[in-house]
């Protein structure tokens, strides 16, 4: 199991998650931050920091963001376990799915 961004974080990328990560697997796309899957161990420091509550527990994301589970998964799919988040910076690219979203407002 592990930790979910979810369509709140885009166009948000807030960051105070990332702060709040003991071992750095919170990454940046162009859009959102996506959690590693592989990389995080559970700890749930990066839940209560979300300004824009876009982090779940993989299973309690809302059954309408439920497709963002495999949009964190997949993204890594070419990069691997990089093994830490800080040295990456911003990765130039999204998940198709948040990448196909239209602009969300922030309010």
């Amino acid at each position: 199991m592990t930790y979910v961004i979810a369509q709140p974080c885009v166009d948000v990328k807030d960051k105070a998650c990332v702060d709040e990560c003991p071992v750095d697997c919170i990454y940046e796309g162009k859009r959102m931050l996506y959690i590693h899957p592989d990389e995080c161990v559970d700890c749930g420091a990066c839940e209560p920091v979300c300004p824009p509550e876009a982090i779940f527990y993989e299973d309690d994301t809302p059954e309408e963001w439920k497709e963002y589970y495999d949009a964190n998964v997949k993204f890594f799919d070419d990069l691997g376990s990089p093994g830490g988040a800080a040295r990456m910076g911003e990765i130039d690219k999204d998940h198709p799915i948040i990448a196909a979203l239209p602009p969300q407002n922030q309010d």
